[in-house]
């Protein structure tokens, strides 16, 4: 049996998962929703703007704040956006398995049982601000 040959088996079938599928469609909805990159943008404009005048040595605090306002205000009208939304929900579905598939692959690799290595969620808060990671 050759292993390269089964990766690579393996990945045309995560191809060919419906939440890879639906994933690699919410992404397409979102890169063309002209408004959803907009945003975006104006949100790395506001980055980088807070990044330029934090660097400074005579920073203007009132200014970092409103931009930080600004930014803050740019995040959440990209994450109420419905194609960004949809996107978000696609790749945590997708995610889910790509994790459970990594995880199996890892932990028989390390000798544990195929038939039973699994991907736990047991430890995640669902907060990805304050994620170790759950491999």
């Amino acid at each position: 049996m050759d292993l390269i040959s089964k990766a690579r088996e393996l990945g045309k079938l995560i191809q060919q998962e419906e939440s890879y599928i639906n994933l690699q469609k919410a992404q397409k909805k979102a890169d063309a929703d002209a408004e959803l990159q907009n945003l975006i943008g104006e949100f790395n404009l506001k980055r980088m703007s807070i990044n330029n005048e934090a660097s400074k040595k005579d920073r203007d605090q009132e200014k970092l704040t409103q931009l930080n306002t600004e930014m803050r205000e740019a995040y959440s009208k990209i994450m109420s956006n419905e194609n960004m939304i949809a996107y978000n929900d696609a790749k945590e579905e997708f995610d889910l398995i790509a994790n459970r598939v990594i995880a199996i692959v890892q932990q028989s690799a390390e000798g544990a049982d195929p038939e039973t290595a699994d991907y736990s969620q047991s430890s995640c808060s669902g907060s990805c601000e304050s994620c170790g990671g759950c491999c």
